[in-house]
């Protein structure tokens, strides 16, 4: 029986594998649950998986968590403290999907005690990917991606010599906004930024798809995770989201990972590892898709590639100030304080002068600098919105 933990439960990468463990429940034992405000689907999905133990990431939670299982057995906790704390329990298998730079110092106590990390979570290897890797190899932790591009990746490279990887392909849905007119794009709302053409997702996730900042993060986590030069890695626009990635090799052979766009095939994947299972996904017809479509990503549509880009020229911790500054800039926008097109804008601003602070962004990567490269970027893309607004 292998244990689990799943960090960002309530999620939608949560609640698809909460579905997987809930299939065939004898094979898993639930350590932990943790989520965030969704107080009632964390205390359901403990009661069903039988958790030992269920955390909110916020504290004004609790009583309505603790409420939610009185009489169960489940311990309860809450804050930030909480989550590390069940981070660290002893588990086989920890999935690691909580939303944003607030993954990264669960992320690393899973990786602490030697679990196997799925990983899920895109801004640990953005922000922190030299020091996550090196703790990794300190710990015997296996680090296994779930993001369904990386996924892909991994499947295709397995076996394969990396020297003779000459590309990686990266391919993108285009979001919400992939074709609307170029002048449409300062306008468009939240609302508008938050529906996906192929994919449920939650509403930041599915803003950053519009954007593409979720795929600059994925170029960036892609150099971090296969360690890959960045003039290897290459986006692909691909409307059908049905091959998520693809590895050229030095021969000229192409190799490419299809599959029905669910993030249960990465998550069963990651699950099952190293051996393959059943899983409930759709089997493609190929002969009823009849074609896939292609075409390049846009620069000026999609500004977050070429950032991504920078960052990876910049090295040090100028991924920590990206992320920052992107999660302030969203937050902005989804508060209707910043137009679309303008958090691109804020977060090339913010990486510029990051650039001019001196010791800022090539310090010795630790926690405690990665955490203040992150709150300076935040403090600085909240001057550089206010600025614009007044």
């Amino acid at each position: 029986m292998r244990r689990i933990t799943i960090l960002g439960a309530t999620g939608s990468v949560g609640q698809s594998t909460i579905d997987l463990i809930a299939r065939d429940p004898a094979r898993f034992e639930v350590v932990a649950l943790t989520g965030g405000r969704n107080v009632a689907q964390l205390a359901e999905d403990a009661r069903r998986l039988g958790a030992r133990l269920a955390v909110t990431a916020h504290d004004d939670c609790l009583d309505a968590l603790r409420a939610a299982l009185a009489g169960t057995g489940i311990e309860v906790a809450a804050g930030a403290g909480a989550l590390c704390e069940a981070a660290a329990r002893p588990a086989d298998w920890v999935m690691s999907a909580i939303i944003g730079a607030a993954g990264l110092e669960p992320g690393l106590a899973a990786i602490g005690q030697g679990a196997t990390l799925a990983l899920a979570n895109k801004e640990t290897l953005v922000a922190a990917g030299p020091l996550v890797m090196a703790e990794a190899a300190a710990s015997g932790a296996t680090i296994l991606p779930v993001d369904s591009e990386h996924s892909a990746a991994f499947q295709c490279l397995a076996g394969e010599d990396p020297a003779q990887v000459e590309r990686l392909i990266l391919t993108a849905s285009g979001g919400a906004f992939r074709d609307w007119p170029l002048e449409r794009l300062a306008h468009a709302t939240p609302e508008e930024a938050a529906t996906h053409p192929n994919w449920s997702m939650g509403q930041r996730i599915t803003i950053d798809s519009a954007s593409m900042f979720n795929k600059a993060l994925e170029v960036i986590e892609a150099k971090e995770f296969f360690g890959l030069p960045p003039e290897k890695i290459e986006v692909l626009l691909h409307p059908e989201s049905l091959i998520h990635a693809l590895v050229g090799h030095t021969d000229g052979a192409l190799m490419a990972h299809l599959g029905a766009a669910d993030m249960r095939h990465a998550i069963g994947y990651a699950l099952n590892w190293p051996e393959r299972a059943a899983l409930p996904v759709a089997r493609l017809d190929l002969a009823e898709i009849g074609a896939l479509t292609f075409r390049r990503p846009d620069d000026t549509r999609y500004p977050a590639l070429a950032l991504a880009r920078q960052v990876m020229a910049r090295g040090g911790l100028s991924g920590a100030v990206f992320n920052a500054a992107k999660e302030r800039a969203l937050d902005a926008f989804i508060d209707g304080k910043l137009p679309f097109m303008a958090m691109a804008d804020t977060v090339a601003a913010v990486l510029d002068r990051a650039e001019r602070e001196a010791g800022l962004i090539d310090a010795e990567m630790t926690l405690d600098t990665i955490l203040h490269a992150d709150a300076m970027a935040r403090h600085w893309a909240g001057e550089y919105i206010l600025g614009r607004t007044n």
